[in-house]
C-alpha cells in the first residue's frame, strides 16, 4: 500500500474547516470565518494534489523494474574481416549460450543473431547470485580475434572483429512506443522450425521511424509471438538510445564502460600466443580454448567488480 506524506496535516485543515463552518453561523465571525474558510480550503487542495502526485509516482515506481535485474538480450554482428568475422561473431555466440548453460541459465534463440538469456546464477568472488544482465552488461563491445582462418591457404594471420551488443530485457512501462512510429513487414521464415515455418509468413521485420531501428524476429512458429519479440528488441534498443545519452549529458559516457558501447575494443583473443586479454582492465588469461568453449567464469568474475561504477 502506498502512504500519504500529508495525511496529517490534511486531516488538521479538515478539522479547521469545520470549526470555521461552525463559525459562519456567528453574525460577528461570519466575515472572518469566510476568509479563513477560502485559505484553509486552498491549501488542502494543494496538499491533495502533491500527495496525489507522490502517490502516482510510488505507484509507478513499484510497478517499474529495475533495468539493472533483467533478462539480458545479446545481438552479435560481424566487423572487419569478411567471411572470417562472419564465422568469429558465430563462435562468440557459441561461446555465451555455452557459458550461460554452464550456469543452468535458459537461453532463447530469437534469430540467427540475436539471443535472449533469463535467470540468475553465482559465479566466484561473489556472495550472491547475479541475474544474466549482471552477468553480461560488461561484454558489451568490440571482440577481435587474432588467428590463421580456416580458408587461409598461406597460413598467414589475419586480424578479424566482431561486435557484441548485451542490452537489458526492458518492461513496457519503461520504454513506451507510439505504435503510429511503427512500420511492420510480414514474410515466410528461414532456417530452422519446420514447413510448417517457412509456409506461412511468421517472420516479422519492425522499423522504428523516428530513430530508424530495425530488428527482425522469425523463431517462433507464430505470427504474434515474433511480433512481441520484435517490440522487445526494440524497446531494449530505444533503452540504449536514451541510457547513452542520459549519461553522456551526466558526463558519465565513459565511466560507463562496457554498457552499450559497441564501438569500444574490449577485449583480444590472440590464438598465436593461447592469450585472451581484456583491454579495459589490463588482464590475461591463457586458456584461448577454454575460453571459447564457455568457461568464461573467471574473466568474468575480474571484469564485473572492476567495471563496476562506484557509488
Amino acid at each position: 500500500m502506498v502512504s500519504n506524506p500529508y495525511q496529517d496535516q490534511i486531516y488538521q485543515l479538515e478539522k479547521k474547516i469545520q470549526e470555521n463552518q461552525i463559525l459562519l453561523k456567528d453574525p460577528e465571525l461570519n466575515e472572518l470565518a469566510c476568509l479563513e474558510l477560502g485559505k484553509l480550503k486552498e491549501q488542502k487542495k494543494l496538499l491533495s494534489q502533491a500527495a496525489d502526485q507522490i502517490q502516482q509516482a510510488q505507484s509507478q515506481s513499484l510497478m517499474r523494474p529495475n533495468t539493472r535485474h533483467q533478462n539480458a538480450i545479446l545481438e552479435f554482428r560481424q566487423g572487419t574481416g569478411g567471411d572470417e568475422a562472419k564465422i568469429w561473431a558465430e563462435e562468440l555466440m557459441r561461446m555465451y549460450t555455452r557459458f550461460a548453460e554452464n550456469l543452468g541459465l535458459k537461453i532463447e534463440f530469437i534469430d540467427d543473431q540475436v539471443v535472449k538469456i533469463k535467470g540468475k546464477a553465482k559465479i566466484n568472488n561473489f556472495d550472491q547470485a547475479l541475474t544474466a544482465y549482471e552477468l553480461l552488461e560488461f561484454e558489451s563491445g568490440v571482440h577481435r580475434v587474432q588467428r590463421v582462418p580456416v580458408t587461409e591457404s598461406q597460413g598467414r594471420i589475419h586480424t578479424s572483429t566482431a561486435t557484441v551488443a548485451v542490452l537489458p530485457e526492458i518492461h513496457p512501462q519503461v520504454i513506451k512506443i507510439n505504435d503510429d512510429d511503427l512500420t511492420w513487414e510480414f514474410m515466410r521464415s528461414g532456417g530452422a522450425g519446420g514447413q510448417s515455418v517457412n509456409k506461412t509468413s511468421s517472420a516479422v521485420r519492425l522499423t522504428h521511424n523516428p530513430s530508424g531501428i530495425v530488428v527482425n524476429a522469425r523463431q517462433e512458429r507464430k505470427q504474434a509471438q515474433n511480433r512481441q519479440i520484435a517490440l522487445e528488441l526494440l524497446r531494449s534498443q530505444l533503452w540504449e538510445i536514451q541510457e547513452e545519452a542520459r549519461l553522456k549529458k551526466l558526463g558519465q559516457a565513459r565511466s560507463s564502460i562496457g554498457r552499450a558501447r559497441r564501438a569500444e575494443k574490449i577485449r583480444t583473443y590472440n590464438f598465436p600466443q593461447n592469450r585472451v586479454t581484456d583491454h579495459r582492465i589490463k588482464e590475461s588469461w591463457h586458456n584461448l580454448e577454454g575460453i571459447i568453449g564457455g568457461n568464461l567464469e573467471e574473466v568474468i568474475s575480474n571484469v564485473i567488480p572492476r567495471l563496476t561504477p562506484q557509488e
